[in-house]
């Protein structure tokens, strides 16, 4: 008979609490239940519910990174990478329970561990940006610049193009979306002068 890995049993159990229940809602009551365990099994591997917590979102953004290294092709240009990378990235937040339960508690109840929760995964995604930025200004695709501003330049948009456009206009179809996105970052506004 296998051994049971009662720290992933744990970890798994708090996952689908918080996914279920949001941050401030989920206790490690429910989390010993759910993983049918002692709560002091818990206490064995986690001194907290923050821990905790912040072992889920570790877990989710090292699959976040797993999921934007599968959409990298060096082969490609930086802007098709661009591309694959944000949309990977933003179906999964927009499909993942736990991402999707703490932006409503953020939104509901202001809850300052689902947003801060909700920062760190951002965060993650601005610095691998930030890294894929750099890889293209070394190998001459994209022009010199400060890879932060421009990481998070381009996460901004894409949201705003993906998801905040939507609420004042009829959604953009992901090749519109792609075209914004190459018209404003890749070729700029300004019409050339001659």
């Amino acid at each position: 008979m296998a051994v049971v890995d009662r720290r992933q049993q744990v970890i798994k159990a708090a996952a689908k609490s918080f996914s279920l229940f949001g941050y401030k809602a989920t206790t490690m009551d429910q989390v010993a239940k759910i993983a049918n365990v002692g709560k002091g099994t818990i206490y064995t591997f986690f001194s907290n519910k923050e821990q905790l917590f912040d072992e889920i979102l570790h877990s989710v953004i090292l699959e976040m990174k797993n999921i934007a290294d599968r959409e990298i092709r060096r082969d490609k240009p930086f802007f098709d990478n661009l591309q694959r990378v944000l949309d990977a990235l933003l179906d999964f937040r927009r499909e993942h329970e736990l991402i999707i339960k703490l932006s409503q508690e953020k939104r509901e109840f202001g809850t300052l561990q689902a947003q801060e929760g909700l920062d760190k995964i951002e965060g993650a995604i601005i610095a691998y940006l930030e890294r894929e930025v750099e890889y293209a200004i070394r190998h001459n695709e994209i022009k010199p610049c400060d890879p932060k501003v421009i990481s998070v330049v381009m996460l901004k948009l894409y949201i705003t193009l993906t998801a905040e456009l939507n609420k004042l206009h009829t959604p953009l179809s992901k090749e519109e979306i792609k075209s914004y996105f190459r018209l404003i970052l890749a070729e700029g506004l300004a019409q050339q002068t001659k």
